[in-house]
């Protein structure tokens, strides 16, 4: 587990990253990892000096099995609130069907499906929501209903989801085989420019730490 900023803790579940953010009356998570996996989570808080009781809130980026894998069953341990965007939360809580392509129908077989979840607080706006510090942008692109979360600490810390992913060079575009939209996905890089933050983690990738939001300028003109 790394700390990426002040207790904002980034955590490797295989190929994807959760982020554990310790906020003043308990822990915020931000996506939640492959299905089966949250002992992985359980191991985070244990390092964190935080147990399942203190998870009050779970932030999903999007509907995604790598990144809501692990949603329902922190939810029944914890009793946390869910909060996704409006328009993917039909996929989340089981209101609709994953809305699969092809590469993710044989993903699942290996990685399995998460279980449904309800979603408490259905965002249907940018700007501040019920968790003090956060901000949600709606990113679409790679989902139709992809949120990404901005806390407003060292600088501003960017929670990507899939909107984007570290690389080499700080940040590069999510693979467009797994997205649904790659002009709304541009047109998105280009909203997260205009933020302003200095530390971005994604759900794939190394987190970048210090000027980050110049290497999303960088990104969204190329």
């Amino acid at each position: 587990m790394l700390e990426v900023a002040d207790g904002v803790f980034e955590i490797g579940i295989l190929f994807v990253h959760a982020h554990l953010v310790v906020v003043d009356d308990g822990v915020v998570l931000v996506d939640t990892g492959l299905p089966g996996r949250s002992a992985r989570i359980d191991q985070a808080l244990r390092a964190a000096d935080k147990a399942i009781g203190d998870v009050h809130t779970i932030l999903l980026t999007h509907w995604h099995a790598d990144h809501t894998g692990n949603a329902a069953d922190l939810h029944r341990r914890s009793g946390a609130r869910i909060v996704a965007h409006a328009i993917d939360a039909a996929v989340i809580t089981g209101t609709e069907p994953l809305p699969l392509n092809a590469l993710q129908r044989l993903s699942a077989r290996l990685t399995g499906t998460p279980d449904p979840v309800p979603v408490d607080e259905a965002l249907g706006q940018d700007g501040p929501f019920s968790v003090p510090g956060f901000t949600a942008i709606h990113t679409p692109g790679h989902t139709a209903g992809h949120v990404s979360f901005l806390l407003d600490r060292d600088g501003g810390v960017l929670f990507t989801g899939d909107a984007a992913a570290g690389g080499r060079r700080g940040v590069r575009r999510t693979p467009r085989v797994m997205t649904a939209d790659a002009d709304a996905a541009r047109s998105s890089l280009a909203r997260l420019a205009q933020a302003r933050f200095d530390i971005a983690v994604f759900g794939h990738g190394r987190a970048v730490r210090g000027h980050a939001v110049d290497r999303f300028k960088e990104l969204a003109a190329a």
